[in-house]
């Protein structure tokens, strides 16, 4: 059994060339979930971006989050998208919805069985995967079904 989900080899996620990304990143690094809120009107967003989506206001803060949500959709490739995923089979995309946060949403693969039945709605939490073998070492958002 790997000590990841994805296999190694696969790239770094990159901050973008202005660093816009680059706190999300280093809070995954400690094991926490952050996203922008706006401090003109309190708008949670995602995507990272260096003005809000609500009121145009440019002063955006980075606020560490609980990482729970609901499955809002998802999707099951069967098809490498990067060659490190060669043979690695199916795997489970999941868009998440954070409730608490704006309704927000973000991407991340399903742990576990890639075969598994999903059901749109159900709780998930955020797990914390670190890629130390990455130069630099980077971790990523991976969601695992959360047991009520």
């Amino acid at each position: 059994m790997s000590e990841t989900y994805l296999p190694k080899g696969l790239p770094r996620p990159s901050a973008g060339p202005d660093g816009l990304a680059e706190p999300y990143w280093r809070a995954t690094r400690e094991s926490k979930l952050v996203i922008q809120k706006c401090t003109g009107c309190g708008a949670w967003q995602w995507g990272p971006e260096w003005v809000c989506h609500q009121c145009h206001c440019m002063e955006i803060d980075w606020i560490e989050i609980e990482g729970k949500g609901l499955i809002y959709s998802y999707e099951r490739p069967h098809h490498p998208v990067h060659h490190a995923l060669t043979g690695h089979g199916a795997y489970l995309v999941v868009l998440v919805e954070l409730p608490a946060y704006g309704n927000v949403r973000m991407l991340g693969n399903l742990l576990g069985d890639p075969h598994q039945e999903v059901v749109i709605g159900s709780a998930v939490q955020a797990v914390f995967e670190p890629h130390d073998e990455g130069d630099p070492a980077y971790t990523l958002v991976q969601w695992r079904i959360r047991s009520t």
